[in-house]
C-alpha cells in the first residue's frame, strides 16, 4: 500500500508545470536513408608514434586547465557553423546556373553519342582517323605531282594535328591542375579520358568515305540512305543514377549539382566524375550487388537510426564492435573477406540512397554519427586497409551526400590524427565536421538530433517500448546542487505513464501525487532515492489517478556539475 503523508507539495527551486493535455504526436517523417561508411582518417604508423607524445602532452595540460576551471571535459575542437546548401536550380548564383545548363548539355550530348556505359572509348578511337586522309579525297592533276602534292599534304596535316593535339593536351593539363589544387582525388584514367571525349566530339559522325561515296547528281542509293536514316534515328542511351534517369526531369539537377559542387563547379570537371562513377558502377555491378544477400553479422556496426532536427536520416557507425576478436577475423582476415566487407558497405549505401528524396528541396542528405568509443584505432592494418579502400570509392563515387559528421566518444589520439589531416581538408569539408569527447557526446548530438530520435545508448530515449519516436520529450537543464520539479496537473481519472532519464544519472529521484482535494492525502509513488549512472538508463514508471490533482516528479542534483533531464508522458482514459 502507497506511503500517505498531509498534503503538501515538496519544496524545490524550480517547477515545471505541464499542461493536462497529451502530448502532440510529431508528423512521420520518411523512410529511414542513406548510410555512408564512415571516415576513418588514414595516415601512417610512424607519424602518429612521432606526434603522440606531443599531443598528450598538450592533452593533459589542457584536460589540467579545464579541470582548474570546474569542467572535467576535454577541450576538443569544433566545427564552424555550416550551412546545407540549396539544391534547388532556381536558388543558386548566375555563374552555377549556367554551370548547371553546360553540364546538362555535355550530358545530352554523351547521351545521343552512348558515351556512357564503359563501351564509348572504342568507338572514339575508331572515329578518330588520321587527317592526312582527306588528302586522298583530292583530285590527281597529273601523275607526276601525285607524289610530291600527297607528300606535301601529309607533312602539314600531320604537323597541324600533333600542333593541335598539344595544344588541347596542354589546355586539359591545365584545367586539370587546377582541379588538383582543389581535390586529390583526380586519377590518370580520368584526364585521358577527358581528352579522348573532347577529340572525339570535333570527328564527323559519318566516315569520310560516306561523303563522296556518290557524285551529287547521280541516282541516290536506297540502301546507303536506309542505313543512314536509321543511323540518324538511334535513340539516346538511357542512363539512370541511384535510380533517377539523367535529364529525365528536375530530380537529375539535383544529382548534377552534387558533382558540380564536388568540384567547385568546375564543368569539365564535374562530367569527368559523372562519366567516370557511371563507368565504375557498371563495372562493379551496382544493380546485382543491390540485390545479394551478406547476412546481418553486422547490422550493430553500421545502422540507420531517426532523424535530425532537420529532417536527415541519421546512420550510426560503431567502431568499437570490432573489439569483438571473432567479428573482426569473419570481416578482415584475409582480402576475400575483405571485399565482401567492402561490397556489403556499397549496398548498404547503395540501398539507403535510393530512399532519399531527390526532388529540388527535398532530403538528399544524411548525418554521419561516428562512435570511436574502443575504437580499435590505427593498429589493425586490416582494417585501416578496407576502410581506406571504402573511403576511396566514396569520395570518388558519392559526392555531396553527408551534410554533417559528428564523431562522439573522441580518444585523444584521434586528436593527433585529426590535426595532422586538418590542414588538407577544404574549410567546407571542416565546416561539416563536429568532434566531442565521453563526457560531451550526448549534449553534442541533441544539438542536431532530438532526443526522442536519440537511441538510448548514446543518452537519448528511442527505445522499443510505450512510446515511439514521434513521442516529444522536454529536455530542462539541472544546475548544480540544484533541485527541480515537475508538475504533470490532471483534472480527471486516467492512467499516466512518464519516462524520465538524467543523462549521467547521480542524481536522486522521487515522484508524489499530490490530490487536489484539501482533506486528501499526498500519495508517495517512489519515494526519493539516489540513481547511479549503472542502475538504469530510463525511468519508466505510471500511476492510476482517481480524482483530481497532480503527479510531481523531483530531481535533485547534489553534483557540481549541471546535468541535462529529459522526460515525456501520456496518459490514457481510465475506461480503456
Amino acid at each position: 500500500m502507497a506511503d500517505q503523508v498531509q498534503v503538501g507539495a515538496p519544496p524545490a527551486d524550480k517547477v515545471v508545470v505541464v499542461p493536462d493535455v497529451p502530448l502532440a504526436e510529431k508528423p512521420p517523417v520518411a523512410a529511414a536513408a542513406a548510410k555512408e561508411p564512415p571516415p576513418v582518417p588514414e595516415s601512417e604508423e610512424e607519424l602518429v608514434k612521432q606526434k603522440q607524445v606531443e599531443d598528450a602532452e598538450a592533452l593533459e595540460t589542457k584536460i589540467s586547465d579545464s579541470v582548474a576551471d570546474g569542467d572535467d571535459e576535454e577541450k576538443v575542437p569544433q566545427s564552424g557553423h555550416y550551412k546545407e546548401e540549396s539544391t534547388r536550380v532556381a536558388d543558386l548564383l548566375e555563374n552555377e546556373k549556367k554551370a548547371v545548363e553546360e553540364l546538362k548539355v555535355l550530358v545530352r550530348e554523351a547521351l545521343n553519342k552512348h558515351e556512357f556505359g564503359g563501351f564509348a572509348m572504342p568507338q572514339q578511337q575508331q572515329q578518330q582517323q588520321p587527317k592526312d586522309d582527306s588528302a586522298k579525297e583530292e583530285p590527281k592533276p597529273k601523275a607526276e605531282a601525285v607524289t610530291e602534292t600527297v607528300a606535301e599534304t601529309k607533312e602539314e596535316s600531320i604537323a597541324q594535328a600533333e600542333t593541335g593535339d598539344d595544344e588541347e593536351k596542354v589546355s586539359t593539363a591545365t584545367v586539370r591542375s587546377d582541379a588538383v589544387e582543389d581535390d586529390g582525388a583526380k586519377t590518370v584514367e580520368a584526364i585521358e579520358d577527358t581528352i579522348v571525349s573532347v577529340s572525339a566530339s570535333v570527328q564527323p559522325e559519318q566516315p569520310p568515305e560516306a561523303a563522296s561515296k556518290e557524285p551529287s547528281d547521280a541516282k541516290p542509293n536506297v540502301e546507303g540512305k536506309d542505313a543512314e536514316t536509321v543511323s540518324n534515328k538511334v535513340l539516346p542511351q538511357e542512363v539512370s543514377i541511384w535510380g533517377i534517369p539523367l535529364l529525365a526531369d528536375e530530380r537529375s539537377d539535383v544529382i548534377l549539382l552534387k558533382f558540380l559542387r564536388a568540384r567547385d563547379f568546375k564543368v569539365k570537371e564535374a562530367f569527368t566524375m559523372l562519366q567516370n562513377t557511371i563507368r565504375w558502377r557498371k563495372e562493379f555491378g551496382i544493380d546485382e550487388l543491390v540485390e545479394q544477400d551478406f547476412g546481418n553479422d553486422l547490422e550493430k556496426v553500421v545502422f540507420m537510426h531517426g532523424f535530425d532536427k532537420e529532417g536527415h536520416p541519421v546512420c550510426y557507425n560503431v567502431y568499437g564492435e570490432f573489439q569483438n576478436k571473432e567479428l573482426y577475423q569473419k570481416t578482415f582476415s584475409d582480402e576475400e573477406k575483405r571485399q565482401n566487407f567492402l561490397r556489403w558497405r556499397i549496398q548498404f549505401l547503395e540501398k539507403s540512397i535510393r530512399k532519399l528524396d531527390f526532388s529540388p528541396g527535398g532530403i538528399c542528405t544524411i548525418v554521419q554519427i561516428n562512435d570511436l568509443k574502443n575504437s580499435p584505432g590505427l593498429t589493425k592494418w586490416e582494417l585501416r586497409q578496407a576502410t581506406k579502400q571504402a573511403l576511396q570509392l566514396l569520395q570518388d563515387n558519392y559526392p555531396e551526400f553527408v551534410a554533417r559528421q559528428v564523431f562522439i566518444n573522441v580518444p585523444w589520439w584521434y586528436l593527433a590524427v585529426n590535426k595532422m589531416i586538418s590542414p588538407f581538408l577544404t574549410q567546407r569539408t571542416r565546416s561539416k565536421f563536429v568532434f566531442a569527447g565521453p563526457s560531451k557526446s550526448a549534449e553534442n548530438l541533441f544539438r542536431y538530433i532530438a532526443a526522442e530520435q536519440v537511441p538510448v545508448r548514446y543518452g537519448g530515449l528511442s527505445k522499443d517500448g510505450e512510446f515511439g519516436n514521434t513521442d516529444a520529450v522536454t529536455e530542462i537543464t539541472v544546475k548544480p546542487a540544484a533541485k527541480h520539479t515537475v508538475e504533470f496537473p490532471v483534472t480527471e481519472a486516467c492512467l499516466l505513464t512518464w519516462e524520465v532519464r538524467v543523462v549521467g544519472w547521480e542524481v536522486n529521484y522521487g515522484a508524489e501525487f499530490v490530490p487536489s482535494g484539501e482533506d486528501s492525502y499526498t500519495i508517495i509513488i517512489q519515494k526519493s532515492k539516489k540513481v547511479g549512472c549503472s542502475e538504469g538508463e530510463v525511468v519508466c514508471d505510471n500511476f492510476k489517478v482517481g480524482e483530481p490533482g497532480k503527479v510531481v516528479l523531483t530531481i535533485h542534483n547534489p553534483t557540481s556539475k549541471k546535468k541535462k533531464l529529459l522526460y515525456r508522458l501520456k496518459t490514457m482514459p481510465a475506461s480503456a
